[in-house]
């Protein structure tokens, strides 16, 4: 089977970059590009956390610069969650390769614009660069074979009572994206706070012997002490959801529903409001993720890693 093209938008933090390793390193996916975004951390360090993994792992893959903040509210980092670099814990030599000079979203028009239409957009933090490009012009909606995002929930937030991080830190690029018309599957807090890295899991990962392991473990030791679930000593890897869905639908169980993003700017801004029994009476414009096969999602992840160096 042909490969799945897509471009990786990312804010990198933990579950980004094991996000990246993943499509970097699975036969399934032809990562033709990353593009980065301020997100759970400023654009200053989302971009070069991405370089330092692609140079770390020899991943040779053109990294873009795009929007450091959001469209219309204040910005807001994770750095509860990421640390001030948004990729504290692993260490990383001196950092040598170099950004394209090209803007992400000149990039992603430029991209899709070109293309037979069978680009994949992977967007695993705020939408701004997506949300931008769309604007900026329109005509790659038609382009776009589909976009599939980390971001919302159906249930309760993991910022807010109501919103969840991602679609938090840009709600107005959400609401573009959602409402542009493009097929969407969104990988929210429901399915992705299933997919925990255990200690075992974070072990079964080092064991794999290369750099790519020994990175996935840097990464999630870190996370354990951050972002562990209700006391439990496991972190979720929300953001690499996004590809192994790519690689493997089959994995996951989603449903068709109608989403629409809050944008009251009162205690729901941010939200998505998954209107799960149809009250609205609205078309589903996303296969909203519900549940995994958490075996199978690892052994995915296992296989990817092997791959790199």
């Amino acid at each position: 089977m042909k490969p799945t093209r897509i471009i990786l938008d990312c804010d990198t933090g933990h579950d980004d970059a094991i996000a990246l390793m993943t499509a970097a390193g699975n036969p399934a996916i032809d990562l033709i590009g990353v593009t980065c975004v301020a997100g759970n951390a400023t654009l200053e360090h989302t971009l070069p956390n991405t370089l330092h993994v692609c140079q770390h792992l020899g991943i040779h893959v053109p990294v873009y610069a795009g929007c450091d903040r959001p469209m219309v509210r204040d910005r807001i980092t994770a750095s509860d969650i990421h640390g001030s670099s948004g990729l504290d814990g692993p260490v990383f030599e001196e950092l040598t390769w170099k950004m394209e000079p090209e803007h992400a979203v000149h990039y992603i028009i430029r991209t899709l614009m070109e293309s037979d239409g069978d680009i994949t957009l992977c967007p695993t933090g705020p939408l701004t660069n997506i949300a931008m490009a769309l604007r900026m012009e329109p005509k790659i909606a038609n382009k776009i074979s589909r976009i599939v995002l980390m971001g919302g929930a159906v249930g309760l937030g993991n910022t807010t009572p109501a919103a969840e991080f991602n679609i938090l830190a840009d709600p107005e690029a959400a609401h573009v994206v959602f409402t542009s018309g493009v097929p969407i599957t969104m990988m929210g807090l429901d399915l992705t706070n299933q997919a925990l890295a255990t200690p075992e899991i974070i072990s079964r990962m080092a064991a794999i012997g290369n750099k790519a392991g020994a990175l996935f473990h840097d990464i999630m030791s870190f996370t354990l002490k951050s972002q562990a679930l209700n006391g439990l000593s496991a972190g979720p890897v929300h953001d690499v959801t996004t590809i192994a869905w790519l690689i493997d639908p089959s994995i996951f169980q989603t449903r068709d529903l109608y989403v629409e993003i809050d944008l009251t700017h009162g205690p729901c801004y941010g939200r998505t409001v998954c209107d799960y029994n149809n009250r609205f009476h609205h078309p589903a414009n996303a296969a909203v993720g519900l549940g995994l096969d958490l075996d199978r999602f690892w052994d995915l992840v296992e296989h990817s890693l092997r791959n790199l160096a």
